[in-house]
């Protein structure tokens, strides 16, 4: 059993930047694919960006091309999301999930563990 934790969230001024961690206390292995979702407020959770379980392959939705990065630390049991460029409309709960599979899934319903997500706030 996988259990996920985020930080890094807060306030943040447009055109800021936020880097969200995400600390795993089971071992994130070769076979588990990573995810970044948010939900933004009244609205559904959606994809943000995807990594694979070796880290070779990761998938971002449009908005969040060129501005977000996501990265993991496999010996570390990390996952960031380096979030630049901020927007008032990427304000939302940000949350951390991992599927028990390597291959990325931008459906939540394909994922296993989810952290218990971190606010992030953008003000214009």
């Amino acid at each position: 059993q996988v259990q996920l934790v985020e930080s890094g969230g807060g306030l943040v001024q447009a055109g800021g930047s936020l880097r969200l961690s995400c600390a795993a206390s089971g071992r994130i292995s070769s076979t588990t694919a990573m995810g970044w979702f948010r939900q933004p407020p009244g609205k559904d959770r959606e994809f943000v960006a995807g990594i694979s379980a070796s880290g070779s392959g990761t998938t971002y939705s449009d908005f969040a091309k060129g501005r977000f990065t996501i990265s993991r630390d496999n010996a570390k049991n990390t996952v960031a999301l380096q979030m630049n460029s901020l927007k008032p409309e990427d304000t939302a709960v940000y949350y951390c999930a991992g599927r028990a599979l390597p291959a990325i899934a931008l459906n939540p319903t394909f994922y296993n563990y989810w952290g218990q997500g971190t606010q992030v706030t953008v003000s214009s």
